[in-house]
C-alpha cells in the first residue's frame, strides 16, 4: 500500500469516524488536538486503525507521535 493510499484512508477514516472536519487535517496538525481525543477516543482509534490496516498497535508506538504526518509515517512503518 503507497503513502497516498495510507494518508487517503486514514484521513477517510477520521472524517466518518471522529467527526473531524476535512479542513483540520494537514499533515502538520496535532493528531490529539485535531481529533479531541480522550482516553477513551484513542482505544477507539488504536483499534479501528489495526481492523482497518491489519497491523498491532500498542501505547509505545505513540511516543513520538504528535503530528497526523508522524500518525501516518507510523502506519506506514508497520504496514512494511
Amino acid at each position: 500500500m503507497n503513502k497516498e493510499v495510507i494518508i487517503d484512508k486514514i484521513n477517510n477514516f477520521l472524517i466518518d469516524e471522529f467527526e473531524v472536519d476535512a479542513d483540520d487535517i494537514s499533515p502538520m496538525a496535532n493528531l490529539k488536538k485535531t481529533l479531541e481525543l480522550d482516553s477513551l477516543d484513542f482505544v477507539d482509534l488504536v483499534v479501528a486503525i489495526e481492523s482497518n490496516f491489519s497491523v498491532k498497535l500498542v501505547g509505545e508506538d505513540f511516543i513520538n507521535v504528535i503530528t497526523l504526518q508522524d500518525f501516518y509515517d507510523l502506519i506506514e512503518q508497520k504496514l512494511n
